[in-house]
């Protein structure tokens, strides 16, 4: 026998697929990587199966298991659109209930399976990455993993006019996920659970904490997101270059940056990658405030397209004001660029002064003048700047890279089988 033979995991991905959104691709990423290193059963909803497929999946040496539930989540997905054209939380928090149907479904699938002789060393449920993700899968026997969640995190409340933009009110509706997790016994009977942030270790129960591992929920393809050199300094005649990656959601805060820009006394461009309800809305801001000649909207582009645009930044701005992760500021450190976020939540764990500057979570006038004076140094002293996307580059790849989680997680699957063994 082998020393160490290929662990067989049960990986359960609700969400997996290239190019269909930040959690789907941390789906494919689990399955893909994890697919080099062990065997693996990828468990996942049906509506990912032609992203899947065009990808390559079944991948060598592994399989795929679909589970349908569209004749539930088609109808519950667009009733939520109905109810929240503007908001995308409250459409997710709704059309989250399908995640439900299919746990019930893939336990009762796999059951099945398991009892007619097939094999499985450990159980890991990877998407949806929240911890409002209650889990039957502990009823198959096996060690079950969970995460890595990030979620937990409260609204603030000092951006009361962006986020009535979101709904807050709804917000208090993710407490039903613990009532959910009690019921369900996701947590009490997890193996392992493994936090993203402070906030989402704070939020899990008590008596559950010490099964807590930290591993961050999102990882960087390094392969993708290479370093480039740093622009030639912004001047007069070379405006400085700022990129927004992200959704166009209210409390993205993107149009405090478009704020932020007005108000500079020296050229600057931005560029706007990404599409959302808010789209609109921010056109005829920067229409308003003259803007037009400064600001691109791309509108969605794959990932091999948007790592070019960071390398012609001079700097990466995230203004969300409510943002759990925070994957968009490690993929800009990985091209080596310097960011700027607000401090709060994921953004507040990722960025220091060591990479880059955290603007107040005080409130919006706060952060337009942070944004300002951060914006202003940059053009003040680039070659500090560019030493701190030297610095978030060496961080990402000793840290944040795939390669690194993976391996990480393997330790942590062998640390439960010696345990049960």
């Amino acid at each position: 026998m082998a020393a160490n033979p290929k662990i067989r995991v049960l990986v359960s991905a609700y969400q997996c697929g290239v190019g269909m959104g930040s959690v789907s691709q941390i789906g494919w990423e689990w399955y893909s990587r994890l697919s080099g290193s062990c065997q693996v059963t990828l468990l996942t909803h049906i509506r990912n199966r032609p992203a899947l497929t065009e990808a390559g999946a079944p991948l060598e040496g592994s399989e795929v298991i679909y589970i349908d539930t569209e004749w539930f989540a088609g109808p519950l997905y667009r009733f939520a659109a109905w109810c929240f054209p503007r908001s995308e939380h409250p459409k997710f928090l709704i059309a989250s209930l399908d995640f439900f149907v299919y746990d019930w479904i893939a336990v009762r699938q796999m059951r099945k399976q398991i009892k007619a002789g097939r094999p499985f060393d450990v159980v890991h449920a990877v998407t949806p990455v929240s911890p409002l993700a209650a889990t039957r899968l502990y009823k198959l026997g096996l060690p079950l993993v969970l995460g890595p969640w990030n979620g937990g995190l409260a609204s603030p409340s000092t951006f009361p006019e962006i986020m009535k933009a979101e709904s807050k009110w709804l917000y208090p509706i993710r407490n039903v996920g613990r009532v959910f997790d009690r019921l369900i016994g996701s947590t009490r009977n997890a193996a392992m659970i493994l936090t993203a942030t402070q906030a989402t270790f704070d939020a899990i129960p008590k008596p559950y904490q010490a099964k807590c591992q930290s591993l961050l929920e999102n990882g960087v393809n390094l392969d993708l997101f290479t370093p480039a050199p740093y622009p030639p300094a912004p001047s007069d005649t070379k405006p400085l270059q700022i990129v927004f990656v992200g959704r166009l959601l209210p409390f993205k805060g993107v149009g405090m940056l478009l704020e932020a820009v007005k108000a500079l006394d020296f050229p600057a461009c931005v560029t706007i990658v990404g599409e959302g309800s808010e789209r609109l809305h921010l056109e005829n801001i920067t229409a308003e405030l003259g803007l037009g000649d400064k600001v691109r909207f791309t509108g969605n582009l794959p990932l091999n397209e948007i790592s070019p645009i960071m390398q012609q930044a001079h700097v990466f701005c995230l203004p969300s004001v409510r943002e759990s992760g925070g994957a968009v500021l490690l993929e800009a450190m990985a091209v080596a660029r310097p960011v700027i976020a607000v401090d709060f939540g994921g953004p507040a764990e990722i960025v220091d002064a060591g990479v880059g500057v955290k603007l107040p979570a005080t409130g919006k006038a706060a952060v337009v003048q942070g944004l300002i004076e951060a914006l202003a140094d940059v053009r003040e002293h680039p070659q500090r700047w560019q030493v701190f996307g030297e610095e978030g580059r060496r961080r990402v790849e000793n840290h944040y890279s795939w390669a690194a989680k993976i391996a990480t997680a393997i330790g942590f699957y062998r640390q439960l089988l010696e345990a049960t063994s």
